[in-house]
């Protein structure tokens, strides 16, 4: 890991809770190695499990908000010039534009678990209107056992926390699958409702 990525986990692990919330609104690194070096904190009793889930879900909700009120405020001709300085690809925003816009607002809750779309999906919602209490809550439902695993994998890698991405593979992988095979049974019943 780089030096830069190393003093930027010294600042955050200085300001504790706060320091992984703000990890994760800010989003310049990803999400699952902000949460595993929150683990890493728990792991040497830095802080504790429930203030980390906590501060990790406000942290993961805020940063989708943030995408929501962007797509809501700026439209989707702002996304387009500017969605590259908060890593956002326009081909990720059609994907998952197409995706919410075919089969409704479950798609918030499901798509969180899957790569390419899990970001962008929250980008959609704000172009849509969809109501903001409708999407908070999806989204914290979606990041509530995204927190809770990243912490627990941290917590049992601790000082090899940086090796998360290899660890957490064979954890990822069947949450992906399961995750898959729930969209296409949702997209099979919204299918069938509207031929009914």
């Amino acid at each position: 890991m780089s030096e830069l990525v190393h003093t930027i986990f010294e600042f955050l692990s200085s300001l504790g809770y706060m320091g992984i919330a703000l990890g994760l609104m800010v989003e310049v690194i990803p999400s699952e190695i902000v949460l595993s070096y929150g683990g890493y904190l728990i792991h040497t009793g830095h802080i504790n499990f429930f203030g980390a889930l906590l501060a990790g879900v406000i942290g993961g909700t805020i940063a989708q908000l943030f995408l929501y009120w962007i797509a809501l405020y700026g439209g989707r001709p702002f996304i387009d010039k500017y969605g590259k300085y908060i890593l956002i690809k326009s081909s990720h925003v059609d994907a998952s534009e197409k995706w919410f816009l075919k089969y409704g607002t479950g798609m918030i809750f499901l798509a969180r678990f899957i790569p390419v779309v899990r970001h962008a999906i929250s980008i959609p919602a704000g172009l849509a209107r969809m109501p903001i209490g409708q999407f908070t809550l999806y989204t914290t439902a979606a990041i509530i056992p995204w927190t809770v695993l990243f912490l627990l994998l941290g917590m049992r890698l601790g000082d090899h926390w940086e090796n998360i991405e290899t660890y957490a593979k064979p954890y990822i992988t069947p949450i992906i699958i399961a995750a898959v095979l729930l969209l296409g049974a949702y997209i099979l019943l919204q299918i069938r409702k509207k031929n009914k």
